[in-house]
């Protein structure tokens, strides 16, 4: 989706980038653009500079050790900001909304993706249901307790609206899903 959106080229963060499976899908699809990914796990980070390493692309993907709610980068220092997956695990995620209001270029590309609340409990184990089925039960019981802490589309719409990111599109991008959108301009 993020290619779809207008990746071609520039300086990309990608918050909670965990193993770097999308910078490295990025990286491979977009030959002009470099990548930050950052995320709180030591271990996750070991195993992601492992991957770009085999993929031969640690000329252009660096991974780091920071918080997303606390950007050490200087303003409007990324084309564009891409997370899949990382707010609903966020203590106070506006903090990480301001941060990355704060570090994107004006127009630069916005693709952040996460888990939606369902409106019940009930909902919510119809998804582990459907989605986790053959799952051990202790992965089902992280699945559902991610959907109970998962945000709604209003509850995303009000944080933004309280950042200068008032140009971008919240979606529902599957069934268990949300999306913040926004197309290089």
């Amino acid at each position: 989706r993020v290619v779809e959106l207008g990746a071609r080229e520039g300086h990309f963060l990608d918050l909670g980038t965990g193993p770097a499976q999308i910078p490295i899908f990025l990286a491979q699809r977009c030959p002009k653009i470099r990548i930050t990914g950052i995320d709180l796990s030591v271990n996750m980070l070991t195993l992601g500079e492992q991957h770009v390493a085999e993929a031969g692309l640690a000329d252009r993907i660096a991974l780091e050790c920071v918080d997303a709610k606390a950007l050490p980068y200087p303003d409007q220092s990324f084309n564009g900001v891409i997370s899949n997956s990382i707010i609903h695990h966020l203590p106070g995620p506006m903090a990480a909304f301001q941060e990355i209001s704060r570090v994107i270029r004006p127009g630069g590309l916005i693709l952040i993706r996460d888990l939606m609340r369902p409106d019940t409990p009930q909902a919510a184990q119809a998804l582990v249901d459907r989605y986790a089925a053959d799952d051990t039960p202790y992965q089902k019981k992280l699945f559902y307790d991610s959907f109970l802490a998962a945000l709604t589309i209003p509850e995303i719409e009000a944080m933004l609206a309280q950042t200068s990111l008032t140009d971008v599109t919240v979606v529902q991008s599957s069934d268990r899903h949300w999306s913040v959108e926004r197309s290089i301009g």
